[in-house]
């Protein structure tokens, strides 16, 4: 198990935990944290490391060198393996991981709300690879893992479950956060943004996940999200026409 990590004292223990029956090892690769992280991830029995932060994909990359073995389940700190998704990946592991990659289902958990639809699930994410046919690209955020042409992914039953905000100020602090980084990185792509996409893109996001995503079936926190989505696109075209003037 291979999880990058800063000031995450508050899931890192819950997520360690969570792989217990599956884990031959747990490497942590910590950008300088101030908090307890070491010490929670030495108490459960953790390899840490640290170094400074390069970018997400880059950090989980290096921290994949830091492995002992070629099959790596790539984890967030804020999440945690549901017991059904612990019961497949023991099955493949038994099976001597016949695939090259494995996508699973995301599922978020919102203010304490499980959400069930809309642009957050399943939200389908390939994070258990052989590190050999696959490596993490080196986007500065929104950072895939890319499985090399011709590698045989299979879906295996189960949730990856994601805490990941527990208040709306939390999530428009990481909104405009990440905005700012999307922006810079569609910058550095070549994207144009326009007052039309400033006006029309946050519209359709919003349509996409709260009506054609069926996102109003998760109730209010299903509407408060499509509406974060929205605002984090606006956010976005907003500071990538800025950046362009």
């Amino acid at each position: 198990i291979v999880i990058i990590s800063y000031n995450e004292e508050k899931n890192i223990g819950r997520c360690i935990r969570s792989v217990k029956a599956v884990a031959d090892e747990v490497v942590v690769l910590d950008s300088f944290s101030t908090d307890r992280t070491a010490e929670i991830v030495r108490e459960l029995g953790g390899s840490f490391h640290q170094q400074t932060f390069t970018g997400y994909g880059a950090q989980k990359n290096a921290a994949a060198t830091l492995a002992s073995n070629n099959y790596i389940l790539f984890l967030d700190a804020d999440e945690l393996l549901s017991e059904e998704l612990v019961k497949s990946i023991q099955q493949e592991k038994e099976r001597g991981f016949p695939y090259d990659g494995y996508r699973m289902n995301r599922l978020s958990n919102y203010c304490g709300h499980w959400i069930r639809h809309g642009s957050w699930y399943p939200d389908r994410k390939v994070r258990l690879v052989n590190r050999q046919k696959a490596s993490w690209t080196a986007d500065i955020v929104h950072e895939s893992l890319v499985p090399e042409p011709g590698s045989r992914i299979c879906w295996i039953p189960g949730d990856l479950l994601h805490y990941t905000y527990s208040s709306l100020e939390e999530h428009t602090e990481k909104n405009n956060r990440y905005s700012t980084l999307s922006a810079r990185l569609l910058f550095q792509k070549g994207k144009k943004a326009s007052k039309f996409s400033i006006v029309f893109n946050p519209l359709w996001a919003f349509i996409r996940s709260y009506l054609l995503r069926a996102g109003f079936l998760d109730g209010f926190p299903g509407f408060i999200i499509a509406i974060q989505i929205a605002h984090l696109t606006f956010l976005k075209h907003s500071k990538l026409y800025h950046i362009q003037k």
